[in-house]
């Protein structure tokens, strides 16, 4: 990405003051994080977030995230080897981390799909008055009958009507948090509840919204304080801020009322050859042999165990049924689209000669980063910041030890250098770091 010269279309004025806003997520599955690395940590001990916690309020972020799921994810009916199993419960874990920590803010990642609201609210209002207004919601959604099974649901609910029922959950979180007695009688959600947790020192948790599709924009223009996104290309991020700008206007909000955080993992080197050479290092073990295979796996259905990740590949045809449904939240399109899928990928492997291991490098989103030197990394993202093209980044760390050194010590001390990222906190709760007003939040009640 090259540094910007002009101002981009995005709908928000040139800001020479504003100030970047980081988070880290630790999402606990998929091929970004190299777990299996000797100098990793125990990637589900209570010290290990501790630690890493406790590093990023050093390096004044924003918040901490923690991914979740309600099932362990499985690849041909066993258990996923190479995705790390056995993450605690987000609000759980947070709630930890709360007492150990004193400024950072605390985001748990919860589903509204098989999630009892009342019982969500709840949690989640406790969350925040525990750690004292640091507390925020990464609001998922689902259609997966793989893990509705856990709750006695199967595939309850079709997959377009996942944010409308994600709507409901909210507002009547809302409510609760505002200290109204709640009730709701639709064909969705059955709920009824008066509020017994006392407000926090910010009103209530900040409510996160991750999603690209139309169903999550909206729920975000209409709802979120901050939305995740996954477009951290330069042009795709001017043409999502602009389209969340005029959605989230349409609602009768502000504007620029969200803040935008791309998800983005940043690899950082002393020189520009050792940052490439760490992005090479990170492109092969995100997705090693077995990784490739597992991969592809999904995709046909059958064990490729077989065949060689440096060969070409396989020849069979896949099993003619769906994706597996435990292997992560492709669309719909996707899932039913995978013969077409396959097709292109061999025309793309056949045209560029790519092996298996190749071919899964070169398509999956898991192996795009921002890399380069501290400085290289902070004149761009001040450059994207003060263009308003985003607000900041959610990063995903691809080392829970080496890559949240870089960051802390590498990367915030060039970002303070360039004046965009603050040398102290200002604020004791969330929606102060992240300068929110109380713009959505008009009927919370406020902590006394």
């Amino acid at each position: 990405m090259s540094t910007i010269d002009s101002h981009p279309d995005t709908g928000a004025a040139y800001d020479e003051n504003a100030q970047i806003h980081l988070g880290v997520f630790y999402p606990g599955i998929g091929a970004q994080t190299v777990w299996e690395d000797p100098n990793a940590p125990d990637q589900v001990a209570t010290d290990t977030f501790v630690e890493v916690a406790q590093k990023l309020e050093r390096g004044l972020f924003d918040a901490f995230f923690l991914g979740d799921g309600q099932r362990v994810r499985e690849n041909r009916g066993a258990i996923l080897s190479t995705d790390i199993a056995g993450r605690p419960d987000a609000i759980t874990q947070l709630a930890a981390l709360a007492s150990v920590t004193e400024r950072i803010g605390l985001v748990a990642t919860q589903n509204t799909t098989y999630s009892l609201p009342v019982e969500l609210a709840r949690r989640l209002a406790s969350l925040d008055a525990l750690s004292e207004g640091r507390a925020g919601w990464n609001i998922v959604t689902t259609d997966n009958a793989w893990t509705g099974e856990n709750f006695r649901r199967g595939g309850w609910l079709a997959h377009e009507r996942r944010y409308e029922r994600a709507t409901q959950v909210v507002e009547l979180a809302k409510q609760y948090w505002a200290g109204e007695k709640i009730g709701s009688d639709t064909d969705l959600l059955t709920a009824h509840a008066t509020p017994n947790v006392p407000a926090s020192a910010q009103g209530r948790p900040i409510l996160f919204q991750a999603g690209d599709s139309t169903g999550g924009r909206d729920l975000a223009a209409r709802h979120a304080d901050v939305v995740f996104s996954a477009n951290n290309a330069y042009d795709d991020a001017v043409a999502y801020a602009r389209d969340l700008r005029t959605r989230t206007a349409a609602f009768g909000r502000a504007a620029d009322a969200v803040k935008i955080l791309p998800g983005v993992t940043v690899v950082l080197g002393d020189t520009p050859d050792e940052a490439e050479e760490k992005v090479r290092w990170l492109r092969s073990n995100a997705h090693n042999g077995v990784r490739a295979i597992a991969f592809l796996e999904h995709y046909w259905g059958k064990d490729l165990s077989a065949y060689d990740p440096e060969g070409p590949l396989p020849d069979i045809d896949p099993v003619d049924s769906e994706l597996d449904p435990s292997r992560g939240t492709l669309s719909i399109d996707a899932r039913t689209g995978k013969l077409d899928q396959i097709e292109r990928w061999r025309k793309l492997a056949s045209d560029k000669g790519l092996s298996i291991r190749e071919l899964v490098l070169e398509v999956s989103p898991a192996s795009r980063f921002h890399s380069g030197t501290p400085a290289q990394v902070a004149d761009r993202w001040t450059e994207l910041v003060r263009h308003r093209v985003v607000d900041g980044f959610n990063i995903n760390p691809y080392h829970l030890r080496d890559g949240i050194d870089d960051l802390v010590d590498k990367l915030v001390p060039a970002l303070q250098e360039r004046g965009v990222h603050r040398t102290g906190y200002t604020s004791t709760t969330l929606r102060g770091h992240l300068g929110l007003d109380d713009e959505h939040a008009t009927s919370d009640r406020k902590a006394s």
